[in-house]
């Protein structure tokens, strides 16, 4: 049965109002005509015993108080493990109910939150990439906060590297750390030598934590990553060749027989034509052998002022192209010849791609610091696989291609200083663009 506040103090009352009423009739009997002295005996009977009366059933009640200031104290504290009990049925039962359920939340939300805290300090723990925190704010400047077993194998030799000083820890690290960490940004860097070389990369971020700025480091072994890549590219590279030289010397070796025999016989008349395919071949094998050494010994780019003017005249006299739109009034500083050789691969294989001539756009425009250059065609475009490893060297859909053509332009442009992208065109065809840094001459 419920009972309110209310209705228990209500019925208190009126049992200390009936009490009282009884004592005075009492007490009017014993002493009849003494009205005052029948109050006071009244009130001296009924004051003590509502004053018991009262405080027996508050007493629960802010004992009950007490409990509840401690459990909210102890849930500020970030334990939720107590529960209270009441054993009446009233609204501080719906009270302590509420704050149970409360606690039932709060436990485990607490609950999930630790465990998924272990689950994510189990994974970064066990992680290869090696990740420090670090502090950055004045009163701790440099000062690492939270260091991973990779980061510990890697920096201390499985030592704990929280609460030491950054810089104290690059004193005893590898050089080539501290210039990667000098340089600022995300990169590879090499530490050791000869056959001790190893790669790394590192990237860092940078938050607030509790109000506070931070930075987190990461250091991600790449030499045997990079080994394995670097046996699949050569194994690919010695195929390509292997292909390339084989269909060019058999057809050789091929041609000299019939030549010889030609010559034993004295039919002489078919020794020219014979001789030029021979060259012709010699000259296709010159080309592929010249492409692989460009490639490989891409020197570094020699900047110099270039008239666009006189460029793109150069350039269309070697391969046919539209010029779209006006081009810069400004000289550049680049590489001329090497931007020439990235052009002209750019807009063979514009005209490769299946686009008719007038389709071919050569597109040369200045955006704020930057220098854009677009070539466009109408062919076939590219599907994602293809976009995807189209710049990666070797890679050709073409029966004959090297695949060195978008690879040589885009090191060309990242020699530069810039980037090379792959778009297909809204309405079919391909846009390929070059966006260098807008050098201009002092």
């Amino acid at each position: 049965m419920r009972l309110s506040l209310v209705t228990r103090f209500s019925a208190l009352v009126g049992t200390l109002l009936t009490v009282g009423i009884i004592i005075a009739l009492v007490l009017e009997h014993l002493f009849p005509g003494r009205p005052v002295l029948v109050a006071s005996l009244c009130l001296a009977c009924v004051v003590p015993l509502a004053i018991i009366t009262i405080r027996s059933q508050v007493a629960p009640i802010l004992s009950l108080f007490r409990a509840l200031e401690g459990t909210v104290t102890s849930y500020r504290d970030g334990d939720f493990s107590f529960s209270l009990h009441w054993p009446q049925n009233d609204e501080l039962a719906d009270l302590i109910r509420a704050h149970n359920a409360l606690g039932d939340v709060l436990r485990e939300q607490r609950r999930d939150l630790v465990q998924r805290e272990l689950l994510l300090d189990t994974m970064v723990q066990n992680t290869p990439v090696a990740m420090l925190l670090v502090a950055d704010v004045p009163q701790r400047a440099g000062a690492i906060v939270y260091a991973n077993l990779a980061a510990r194998q890697l920096l201390a030799q499985g030592r704990k590297l929280e609460g030491h000083a950054l810089d104290d820890l690059l004193a005893h690290a590898s050089p080539a750390l501290g210039e990667a960490l000098a340089r600022g940004g995300d990169g590879l860097f090499t530490a050791g030598e000869g056959e001790d070389e190893q790669v790394y990369h590192l990237a860092r971020s940078s938050f607030s934590l509790n109000g506070r700025k931070h930075e987190l480091l990461m250091l991600r072994h790449l030499t045997a990553e990079l080994r394995r890549q670097e046996v699949q590219t050569w194994k690919k590279v010695i195929r390509v060749i292997s292909h390339e030289l084989n269909n060019s010397l058999a057809p050789l070796a091929s041609l000299a027989h019939s030549g010889a025999e030609l010559v034993r016989r004295g039919q002489t008349e078919r020794l020219p034509q014979i001789l030029e395919t021979i060259g012709e071949r010699t000259r296709h094998l010159e080309r592929f052998i010249l492409g692989y050494a460009r490639f490989a010994k891409l020197p570094t780019p020699r900047l110099e002022r270039c008239d666009w003017q006189g460029f793109i005249a150069r350039l269309a006299s070697q391969i046919p192209f539209r010029l779209a739109g006006e081009l810069p009034p400004e000289a550049a500083l680049l590489d001329q010849a090497q931007l020439e050789q990235a052009l002209l691969n750019l807009l063979k294989n514009a005209h490769e791609s299946g686009s008719s001539l007038e389709d071919v756009e050569l597109q040369v425009k200045r955006v704020q610091d930057l220098l854009r250059i677009d070539v466009f065609d109408r062919g076939s475009g590219m599907n994602e696989a293809v976009l995807t490893n189209a710049l990666v060297p070797f890679y050709s859909t073409k029966r004959s291609g090297t695949g060195l053509g978008l690879a040589l332009a885009r090191e060309i442009a990242e020699a530069h200083g810039g980037r090379i992208l792959l778009s297909n065109r809204e309405g079919g065809g391909l846009a390929v663009t070059m966006i260098l840094p807008a050098l201009t001459p002092g």
